[in-house]
């Protein structure tokens, strides 16, 4: 499995990012900056550099003008994509711009639909989209682990771009079994962890999968 990691120059847990993990390092735009100030270097730079200020001096830079239809981190992702990534996991690109995280989450689903494993890191929370018919589960771990001030216990799954058919939620406080998820309500809000192994599933359409970042070391993909 190839791992890519984005990252941006939103603020997110630096206790969750273990460069390690990866197999390619990717900064976008000013998130050129967040990794030199932890001493990293990207294997490549995507941006106009708009919020960086400066264009990096690098050989592996993808420069794109300021004035163009795509996000910085959708020039990303799309490179990671053809580069054949399994899994793309963001950093700092869940912001207080409401208009940015939509349009990441937009992208996101995209490349969830073409079979790539996308998660979304934020200050808190983790997320990912699941294209039908997909699955993402967790182990067994100890539900003290869990930060009671932050996300802590609970798990939301959101339809999006239409309704979800074939919902199961399992090992969860609330069991949901083939369910339809419509994308105009708000059942499937703050399910809960117990510490058993727990898992979630769709089988046609799209849903997004918002949990605590406190659980996103006990994630298994099948």
């Amino acid at each position: 499995m190839t791992r890519f990691a984005l990252v941006g120059a939103v603020d997110f847990n630096e206790k969750v990012f273990r460069v390690e993990h990866y197999d390619v390092l990717i900064a976008v735009d000013a998130g050129y900056a967040t990794l030199k100030s932890r001493g990293l270097t990207p294997d490549l730079v995507v941006g106009d550099f708009d919020s960086l200020g400066y264009v990096p001096e690098t050989e592996n830079i993808l420069r794109f003008p300021h004035e163009k239809d795509e996000s910085d981190m959708e020039l990303a992702i799309a490179h990671a994509c053809k580069a054949d990534a399994d899994e793309i996991v963001l950093y700092g690109c869940l912001s207080r711009r409401l208009d940015h995280t939509l349009a990441n989450i937009q992208v996101m689903r995209s490349c969830a639909q073409s079979g790539v494993r996308i998660f979304g890191v934020g200050c808190g929370f983790v997320l990912t989209l699941l294209a039908g018919p997909c699955r993402i589960a967790w182990e067994a771990f100890d539900p003290a682990m869990l930060d009671a001030e932050e996300y802590g216990r609970y798990l939301s799954v959101f339809a999006l771009g239409g309704p979800a058919q074939g919902v199961t939620e399992r090992g969860l406080l609330y069991s949901l079994e083939n369910a339809v998820l419509s994308d105009t309500a708000s059942l499937g809000l703050s399910n809960e962890f117990t510490g058993a192994p727990a898992e979630v599933s769709v089988q046609q359409g799209d849903v997004v999968v918002i949990f605590s970042e406190d659980a996103w070391p006990t994630v298994c993909l099948p």
